[in-house]
């Protein structure tokens, strides 16, 4: 994921509500949502190129997502995917917070990962960030730390705590607050590797390039009874719908 807005624990129905936007290169092959071959408890998207996936959940209420950390040196030598920090922890036995505390961050390139059971909501990043617990509330991330000052995660923060004040979380709004196309200010768009008019596109909460931008939105809610459901809207290269997926799903008691 390149952008995810999350609201946890602060809706009366609603425990949890995620909206994000995966940014990729459009040549990147992936597997649309759904439940997996291998493992039929884990729903969501993935990456058929290293085999993890950026956003995904587990039937017995677990939810995860990374996020890439942007304009951080590769490392060198053999590291494993990020999109396995997501599979891991879904397919895992560990309590979020515990979970986060068993990663060796130097093993990865720069990440963000948020991590999530019916009684728990934690993050990490390898950038800087020690494991923690999240407390109710709404957070944002994109390619930096958590709820950092950027255009496009304060508007989108702004945007789902406008909704939730107006009682008007439902699919539509969500998808409209991730297709927001509105490029950042310039003063956002920093030296880089890439050229300005591509570091200016990405200050958008939905990037659209030809060989790289939003390829899906991604819409996770589960309510206090434990039922859940995962909302996918797959784009083209242009930012044209080419189809949906939607995932739902019972778990038992706290």
């Amino acid at each position: 994921m390149c952008l995810v807005v999350i609201a946890y624990d602060v809706d009366r129905e609603l425990s949890l509500i995620v909206a994000g936007n995966r940014d990729e290169f459009h040549g990147r092959p992936t597997q649309d949502a759904g439940w997996w071959a291998d493992d039929p408890n884990v729903g969501g998207g993935r990456d058929l190129l290293a085999g993890g996936t950026w956003l995904a959940v587990y039937r017995n209420g677990r939810f995860a997502t990374v996020t890439n950390y942007r304009d951080v040196e590769p490392k060198h030598g053999k590291l494993r995917s990020r999109g396995h920090l997501v599979s891991d922890f879904l397919q895992s036995d560990l309590a979020p917070l515990d979970y986060l505390k068993t990663i060796d961050g130097t093993a990865y390139d720069g990440f963000n990962l948020v991590v999530a059971d019916r009684s728990e909501l934690a993050y990490l990043s390898n950038q800087g960030d020690e494991p923690r617990r999240l407390q109710p509330g709404v957070y944002g991330l994109a390619n930096d730390r958590l709820d950092s000052p950027c255009d496009k995660v304060r508007r989108s923060k702004e945007r789902l705590v406008g909704l939730l004040a107006e009682g008007r979380i439902n699919t539509t709004e969500l998808l409209r607050l991730l297709g927001d196309r509105d490029k950042g200010p310039l003063e956002e768009v920093t030296a880089s590797r890439l050229p300005f008019t591509t570091a200016h596109a990405i200050t958008a909460p939905f990037i659209v390039l030809p060989e790289f931008g939003t390829r899906c939105s991604t819409i996770v809610t589960a309510n206090r009874e434990g039922d859940w459901r995962l909302f996918e809207r797959r784009f083209d290269a242009a930012g044209i719908n080419t189809g949906e997926s939607v995932l739902s799903f019972t778990c038992g008691e706290r």
